[in-house]
């Protein structure tokens, strides 16, 4: 018997073209002191070989998208018996990226107690999609390691781990006021950067940007309010921030919701009939507000959701959904020189909603909410 454990040695979200390293374990556990003492002649475990690989599945809802179109531009995976190595074996969906697999080991022995560890590292693709759990649509990424003993059947152990995709990113968005003013010798060469700090850099410059947008929101009856939005693309874990002002309204507002909401759109090639976008909530903000002549929106970005991405087969967007509750008749609030005021037992009331697209960009993930990741198995 011997027990293989991988681990994640650098976290468990990655970027495209990010090196994505696994410990791999062999362990064989120590023999008890009853079978030593006979001197078992079978102690020593043979390990034919060890294999690793990177693949990403894509499982689609058949009830929305024609999969015949979809799995005639897949190519089949080759390997489907019990000694050969196909990482998506058993596996949901059809897969759409494959690394080369990597033999980590052949022909090793293990003595009762003994254990060897080696690392698999892998560069995730560039061009490869985000994770993604949408409504039609899903990506998911794996490392999968299979091993073999001599003369049994192989094990597969899977790894899932998680991806953030740069290769949506705009070109010529870099800024140079963000760049450092330092003095250049051409004789010093300094360390090149990776593609990885590159996009780090790209994304800054991107987010850093505050260019605030205002925006006159009004209905049949007049204007309700003034928003303002200090800018519109956001890294995953930062606040959409703000600001309400309806002290030159001429409608009563008595409540607002603004939601947080992807959109997920089918290729026209692939959709089964005439369905409209998916449309998912991922944060809510609502505040009852009459009476006020200022308020501000202060909404989190969860890190655990997917940014802006496109593929041949499904385009993910991001918007804000307003929704606002006005009344009818206009209300008259007390002033200074009220005396005493009460509010309306009842209001009539009407609602109006307005959708405001925003941009969503990867970030590094805190490590604090970032899992070790560890699987193992009895091959």
């Amino acid at each position: 018997m011997v027990e293989i454990t991988a681990t994640l040695l650098n976290g468990s979200t990655f970027f495209t073209n990010e090196s994505i390293e696994c410990l791999i374990t062999l362990s064989c556990p120590a023999k008890p002191e009853l079978e030593v003492a006979q001197g078992s002649s079978n102690s020593v475990e043979s390990i034919a070989w060890v294999s690793a690989q990177i693949h990403c599945q894509c499982s689609i809802n058949e009830k929305l998208i024609e999969a015949d179109k979809v799995l005639g531009n897949t190519k089949p995976v080759a390997g489907t018996s019990d000694t050969s190595f196909a990482p998506s074996n058993k596996d949901i969906g059809h897969t759409i990226l494959n690394t080369k697999p990597k033999i980590l080991i052949c022909d090793l022995k293990l003595k009762p107690g003994e254990r060897k560890s080696f690392s698999y590292k892998e560069a995730i693709p560039s061009n490869s999609p985000p994770s993604y759990r949408g409504s039609a649509v899903k990506y998911a990424y794996k490392i999968t390691i299979g091993a073999q003993r001599v003369n049994q059947p192989t094990k597969l152990l899977k790894i899932p781990f998680r991806v953030l995709s740069l290769k949506d990113l705009p070109e010529g968005a870099a800024c140079s006021e963000s760049a450092e003013l330092t003095p250049n010798n051409p004789f010093l060469e300094g360390p090149k950067e990776t593609p990885t700090e590159i996009a780090m850099e790209l994304l800054e410059n991107i987010t850093a940007r505050r260019s605030p947008n205002f925006y006159n929101i009004t209905n049949g009856n007049g204007k309700v309010v003034r928003f303002c939005l200090f800018k519109n693309n956001y890294k995953l874990g930062e606040d959409i921030v703000g600001t309400f002002d309806f002290s030159n309204s001429n409608v009563t507002c008595t409540q607002i919701t603004v939601t947080l909401q992807s959109e997920e759109h089918i290729a026209e090639d692939y959709l089964k009939g005439k369905a409209a976008p998916a449309i998912n909530d991922s944060n809510k903000h609502s505040e009852v507000v009459l009476g006020y002549m200022h308020t501000y929106l202060n909404l989190p970005i969860p890190f655990h959701i997917t940014p802006d991405f496109n593929t041949d087969l499904v385009t993910l967007k991001w918007r804000l959904h307003f929704e606002f509750v006005t009344s009818v008749k206009p209300l008259e609030f007390p002033t200074e020189e009220t005396m005493s005021w009460q509010a309306p037992i009842s209001l009539e009331v009407e609602p109006m909603t307005w959708d405001l697209p925003i941009h969503l960009y990867p970030t590094q993930i805190p490590p604090n909410i970032t899992p070790v990741v560890q699987n193992s198995d009895i091959i």
